[in-house]
């Protein structure tokens, strides 16, 4: 099938690309032919954030976005940081001593990003964009200079051999003049692009965190929910093992809490597990206050690329370009990464909207991105990461507070110097000789949980007959390898206990639950030896609506 773009990917880079297309396109009086796949069976199924969003790119893309019925209507009303010192105690951090990035108040709204995601597709349909779900992309198109010409589609109907069964269907090539992926942090084709263009030669390494979130409902008329009441913390229980990130807990609309912990993938103890340490923050009473008696409805979980400008690959190569977090567009200072995923997709619509009426193979995307304001708020804000990787959360947390309160006011600009993180996230871990033990409390049924309970409420599913969508490259490494120096971190840094480690006939295997996966993607990430391949089932997994 032959189109003039193609966006793999539909969540909000993708899908406000697609939209901005086929609004130039009409505007210019012209005639664009735009194709959008998405993995999950629906649109959004797979969609996962936390999400305090800021509209500043929805406002570009919709100016009437709220008559038009988007799903954006709790707005912020009250916004608290915390530090948590102990499993108890706690300090609220006044806003003088809160970095500019991490406040909340103003135009900013607490959403459900899958149903954003819906909204959007609704619109980009509207507007004449063909929206197909349950399309995987598999492998990237080339010609024979090496230019991207599109991209084909998973087969359908294999069994676990990947022999065909009677329903086997092959996947569709789609031709297209400029091919946009949006495939969001590390996803598989992103991944392999960057290798075969050497798009990351002038930045350092990607950085990852794993967010992991819970949807709860408060009983009806309670009077602890606060509609739009937003609550940042960092410190306990991540700072027992010198490991960053930090927890949220929003009241969305309709009685809804969300909450989370976002875990950095750069922690060196092989003993920590993120899912557990989320299961011991909603034990800290400044959880535990809004969730006791509400009812836990949905579970979910998802890596993001949280490197900054300065782990930013190029985005532009002959054929096509890489958009939202799939490239990394994510503002951690801020803790958001809606609005500059939409703002990319609006810039790479503008540059393959005039590289296809210029016919010309590579689209000037960092020529828009420099200019815009998403390049000048990354760059404001590109040393976060670093800081806090390179100093921990206190002296990390206190440069990214001078830098930002002080002396950007000082300066009407900008820091002159750049804080890196240079070792990737994978080589952080330390023999298990070097680290203590974590021993995780039993979950007591009412605000921690198992995996197997938590991984039910994901609605994830997985055709069993199909190939593995877990690649493992060598399966002696974990049980040879991993096992004598890491104890196999797999078997806790995963969120869904897909690998375990089991004894067939006296002999260690690692056992892949692949039905069990919530397409996080954290394996392809951290697996010491990077030995472990995400790449997308022919069918499956999470199927979130309120995420």
């Amino acid at each position: 099938m032959d189109f003039d773009v193609v966006v793999v990917g539909a969540g909000p880079a993708g899908l406000s690309a697609a939209c901005k297309l086929a609004q130039l396109a009409q505007q210019h009086q012209q005639t664009i032919s735009i194709c959008v796949v998405e993995k999950g069976a629906e649109v959004g199924a797979h969609i996962l954030s936390g999400a305090v969003f800021e509209p500043r790119a929805l406002d570009e893309l919709f100016p009437q976005w709220q008559q038009q019925g988007a799903p954006v209507t709790t707005q912020v009303s009250h916004d608290e940081f915390v530090y948590l010192t102990t499993e108890t105690n706690h300090i609220k951090v006044p806003q003088l001593f809160t970095p500019i990035s991490l406040r909340n108040d103003g135009n900013n709204y607490v959403i459900s990003l899958s149903k954003l995601c819906r909204w959007l597709a609704a619109q980009a349909e509207e507007l004449g964009v063909e929206v197909f779900p349950g399309f995987p992309a598999k492998e990237v198109c080339y010609d024979q200079n090496g230019n991207v010409t599109g991209i084909i589609t998973a087969d359908m109907g294999l069994d676990k051999h990947s022999q065909p069964k009677s329903t086997f269907q092959a996947g569709i090539q789609l031709n297209a003049k400029q091919t946009i992926f949006a495939e969001g942090a590390r996803g598989s084709l992103g991944k392999g692009l960057i290798n075969h263009f050497k798009l990351d030669k002038d930045s350092q390494p990607q950085h990852y965190a794993l967010g992991i979130k819970e949807v709860w409902r408060l009983p009806e008329h309670d009077s602890r929910f606060q509609s739009g009441l937003v609550i940042h913390s960092t410190g306990w229980p991540l700072s027992e093992s010198d490991s960053s990130g930090g927890g949220f807990l929003y009241h969305l609309e309709e009685n809804l809490v969300a909450v989370g912990l976002i875990t950095d993938l750069n922690y060196s103890n092989p003993y920590l597990s993120p899912f557990d340490e989320f299961q011991r923050l909603k034990h800290h009473p400044q959880f535990a206050q809004h969730l006791q008696g509400a009812e836990r409805i949905a579970y979910g979980a998802r890596a993001i690329a949280k490197g900054g400008l300065l782990s930013l690959p190029k985005q532009q190569f002959p054929g096509g370009l890489l958009v939202g977090c799939e490239a990394g567009t994510l503002n951690s200072a801020k803790i958001k990464g809606c609005h500059t995923a939409m703002k990319s997709g609006l810039l790479a619509a503008e540059a393959v909207f005039q590289a296809i009426a210029d016919e010309q193979q590579e689209a000037d995307y960092a020529g828009l991105f420099v200019n815009s304001w998403l390049y000048d708020e990354l760059n404001l804000y590109r040393n976060f990461p670093g800081a806090i990787h390179q100093y921990g959360t206190l002296l990390g947390g206190a440069v990214t507070l001078f830098e930002q309160n002080v002396w950007h006011r000082l300066t009407g600009g900008k820091s002159s110097w750049d804080i890196t993180d240079t070792q990737a996230d994978y080589v952080a871990l330390y023999e298990r000789s070097r680290c203590k033990p974590i021993k995780y409390q039993k979950p007591d049924g009412k605000l921690s949980f198992d995996k197997p309970s938590s991984v039910y409420l994901s609605s994830t599913f997985h055709e069993e007959d199909q190939p593995c969508h877990l690649l493992v490259s060598d399966n002696r490494i974990p049980v040879t390898h991993h096992m004598t120096l890491f104890d196999e971190p797999s078997q806790r840094y995963c969120p869904a206990g897909v690998y375990e480690v089991i004894e067939v006939e006296g002999q260690r295997k690692l056992q892949i639950n692949a039905a069990n996966c919530l397409h996080c993607k954290t394996c392809d990430i951290k697996d010491p030896s990077q030995n472990i391949t995400w790449v997308p089932p022919e069918s499956g997994g999470p199927n979130y609506s309120e995420m």
